[in-house]
């Protein structure tokens, strides 16, 4: 009868620990969506912004400055959305090999 019951602890610990991982492992991509459709949503906002204040402008200098500015904007908020995607997906990466290593734990129980 114990072994019974260290069996069903065991085998609802391993249980516990694939659901738990499983709820981070989806909110992880949930994050990864929300960034990117933030990013999607301010860029295509910006790059509106950008081609008004190009239709205002009253010379070849002033085009050049605007379209100077636009582009180290949008490489900068590019540089950013990569660094917090890239983070983002290297936790998902991290969770992933938890999940795995939980139903690794939980399959080798069955045997």
């Amino acid at each position: 009868m114990a072994y019974r019951d260290d069996f069903l602890n065991s085998a609802k610990e391993q249980l516990e620990a694939v659901t738990a991982s499983s709820c981070s492992f989806g909110k992880s991509w949930q994050a990864i969506a929300a960034e990117s459709s933030e990013y999607a949503k301010k860029s295509f906002e910006n790059g509106s912004a950008f081609f008004e204040k190009l239709r205002g402008a009253k010379s070849f200098e002033s085009v050049l400055q605007l379209q100077s500015e636009f582009a180290k904007s949008s490489s900068d908020r590019a540089v950013d959305y990569m660094t917090k995607v890239g983070e983002l997906y290297s936790n998902l990466a991290r969770q992933a090999f938890r999940l795995d290593t939980a139903v690794s734990k939980v399959q080798g129980s069955k045997d």
